[in-house]
C-alpha cells in the first residue's frame, strides 16, 4: 500500500525536480540530460573484482544524477523510474555492442544485431531493503529499461533469475576488500532460471555500482548455474562512481 500511494502522489501533487530542485517539474531537461544524453560509457573499477565483466554506466554517480537515483530508491520518488530506465537502456545497448557512446535508438534489431532476446538481470535487493523502502529499485529500473529498449526494436525482457541465498550485511561504509567478502557465494539461481534464460543475451543490470563486488558476485552465480547457455554475462548500470573518458576527451 506504501508503495501504491508513493506513486499516485509523485503523480499528481506538485513536485521539484528531483535532480537541482527546478521548480515544479519531476525532472528537468538539464538533469534527463545528464542521465545517459552522451550515451554510456565503461565504469572505471580500480581494483577490478575476479570474473567481472565489462560495466557500462550511463552517468557519473555525482550531482544532480547521485540525487535523483537516491530520490528513487531512498525516497520512493517512483515516477522517477521512467527517466532512470531510459538511462539503463543506453547503458545495456552499449554493453550488447561492446563499447560506449552508444544513444538509445543506435542498435535497433537485437543484440549487437544478431537478433537474439536479450534478458536483463537484476541484482535481487535483500527483502528487508524491499520492506523497508516499500519497492525494489533494481528491478523497477529494469523493468522501464525493458520497455524502452522494446520500442527501439531490441526483444528485451526483465529475468529475475538471481536471489540471496543467505544474509548479508550492509553494504554502505564497507571498503571493497569487506563488499567481496560479505558477497561471496551469497547469490545463486532461482528454480528454473536457465530454462527461462535459454537461448538469450544475459545483461546484469543495477541502478549503481560502486567497487564491482555486487556484479561480479551476480556474474559468479549465472555463470555457476549455466544461465544464458554457459555464455559470458554484461552488465550495465544507470551510473557509476568511477568512469572512463569517452573518446577525445
Amino acid at each position: 500500500m506504501r508503495g501504491w500511494w508513493r506513486e499516485l502522489a509523485g503523480l499528481v501533487l506538485p513536485v521539484d525536480c528531483a535532480g537541482c530542485g527546478a521548480a515544479r517539474v519531476l525532472l528537468c531537461a538539464g538533469c534527463r540530460e545528464a542521465l545517459g544524453g552522451a550515451g554510456a560509457v565503461r565504469a572505471g573499477l580500480f581494483p577490478r573484482p575476479a570474473g567481472l565483466p565489462a560495466v557500462f554506466a550511463a552517468a557519473r554517480y555525482e550531482g544532480p544524477v547521485r540525487a535523483v537515483l537516491l530520490a528513487h530508491k531512498e525516497r520512493g520518488a517512483l515516477p522517477l523510474a521512467g527517466a532512470l530506465g531510459g538511462a539503463l537502456a543506453v547503458s545495456v545497448l552499449a554493453a550488447l555492442a561492446g563499447t560506449g557512446g552508444g544513444g538509445a535508438g543506435e542498435h535497433g534489431g537485437g543484440a549487437g544485431g544478431d537478433g537474439r532476446e536479450v534478458a536483463l538481470v537484476p541484482v535481487p535487493s535483500a527483502r528487508r531493503q524491499v520492506r523497508a523502502r516499500g519497492h525494489d529499485p533494481a528491478r523497477r529500473i529494469a523493468l522501464a529499461a525493458a520497455w524502452r529498449l522494446r520500442r527501439a526494436g531490441v526483444p528485451a525482457r526483465v529475468a529475475p533469475v538471481l536471489r540471496l541465498r543467505r544474509a548479508v550485511a550492509d553494504q554502505a561504509g564497507l571498503g571493497a576488500r569487506q563488499r567481496r567478502e560479505n558477497l561471496a557465494g551469497a547469490l545463486e539461481a532461482c528454480p528454473g532460471g536457465a530454462r527461462l534464460t535459454a537461448g538469450a543475451v544475459l545483461v546484469l543490470v543495477d541502478d549503481l555500482v560502486t567497487t564491482g563486488a555486487t556484479l561480479a558476485e551476480a556474474a559468479r552465480a549465472v555463470r555457476a548455474a549455466g544461465l544464458g547457455g554457459g555464455a559470458a554475462p554484461r552488465a550495465a548500470v544507470v551510473a557509476a562512481t568511477r568512469t572512463e573518458q569517452k573518446t577525445g576527451e
